[in-house]
């Protein structure tokens, strides 16, 4: 009788780990688009990269945006960051996509937008654009 008690404990533990595993992985793309809206023609420099796969740099025209798609890993780690810089700014670093930050934020559709004042952050369950970091900080 033990046994089969062992047995049934270990397959409820199992089915418990893969709920979780489930509950926390979707099977849906997310999307992490970066829009440069410096203003004045600025090019804006970005390279981006999770630790398993670099973006390469790219250069995104003033007006224009940069995106790509990646399925979040099921231990719920996932993490996409940027260097960025244009003309004589130095290099700025932020997390284009934090699994803990942004699962609720903004689920399937990641929205950056860099301006000359900072970084701007579209809520998806707002709709609003957040101010999120400052160049002068």
């Amino acid at each position: 009788m033990q046994a089969s008690a062992l047995i049934f404990s270990n397959a409820l533990v199992i089915l418990l780990i893969f709920s979780f595993c489930t509950s926390v992985h979707s099977d849906d793309n997310v999307h992490v688009s970066i829009k440069n809206r410096l203003g004045n023609g600025k090019n804006l420099t970005l390279h981006c990269q999770s630790k398993d796969t670099d973006l390469g740099e790219q250069n995104v025209a003033d007006g224009s945006e940069y995106g790509w798609d990646f399925t979040p890993n099921v231990w719920g780690t996932t993490l996409y960051y940027c260097g960025m810089g244009w003309e004589e700014v130095q290099q700025y670093n932020y997390d284009a996509y934090s699994f803990q930050r942004d699962f609720v934020r903004c689920v399937s559709q990641c929205s950056w937008l860099i301006s000359a004042e900072g970084i701007y952050g579209l809520n998806g369950n707002t709709g609003f654009w957040e101010f999120a970091y400052n160049w002068s900080s």
